[in-house]
């Protein structure tokens, strides 16, 4: 199986660096010296990493066969893809693979339906869920433990304790402002 565990960015110095936007709760595993990568677009790869290094907060990588500045751009934006046994699991057992929540059946703590995770959305500050509810519309449910109660993959749902206004129109206004009258 396959997994994306990384997108390349801008180039860094003039020695064939990039940047990497880590996508990964594993990069000293997959993103290592050594490691063989596949590519989308397939035709940029396979790419073999030969240094990495940290600089600034950031993971900066550079590949066999890439040597300058202008050979690092054109990897720009290229995702990196590594081959993964399917039935491996992440080390920390709260931790999961997109594929083992990818079509998790997603319920309320008191059991009502919500929908189907049809995706899931990497964002910098957290991860999401997109939920596609019965009625075809889709909702963006954070991946935070205050929302996303349980995981259970043996019975193929995730349970969620939404706060008011996630899943339907009974959100809470709060204004700090007094009444003026």
């Amino acid at each position: 199986m396959q997994l994306v565990v990384a997108r390349i960015g801008r180039a860094h110095g003039i020695k064939g660096e990039v940047t990497v936007e880590v996508r990964t709760d594993e990069p000293e595993l997959r993103l290592a010296p050594g490691a063989v990568l596949l590519t989308d677009p397939a035709a940029t790869g396979p790419l073999t990493i030969e240094t990495g290094r940290v600089h600034s907060g950031r993971l900066l990588l550079r590949f066999e066969g890439v040597k300058d500045r202008t050979a690092a751009e054109a990897l720009r934006n290229t995702l990196l893809i590594a081959e993964v046994d399917p039935e491996e699991l992440p080390e920390d057992e709260d931790e999961y693979y997109d594929h083992q929540l990818i079509d998790l059946d997603v319920f309320t703590a008191d059991g009502v339906e919500v929908g189907r995770i049809t995706e899931i959305s990497h964002l910098p500050s957290q991860d999401l869920f997109i939920v596609e509810r019965p009625d075809g519309s889709e909702v963006m449910i954070p991946f935070v433990e205050e929302i996303v109660t349980e995981i259970d993959l043996e019975e193929q749902k995730a349970v969620i304790t939404p706060p008011p206004g996630l899943i339907d129109d009974q959100a809470e206004i709060a204004s700090s402002r007094e009444d003026s009258a």
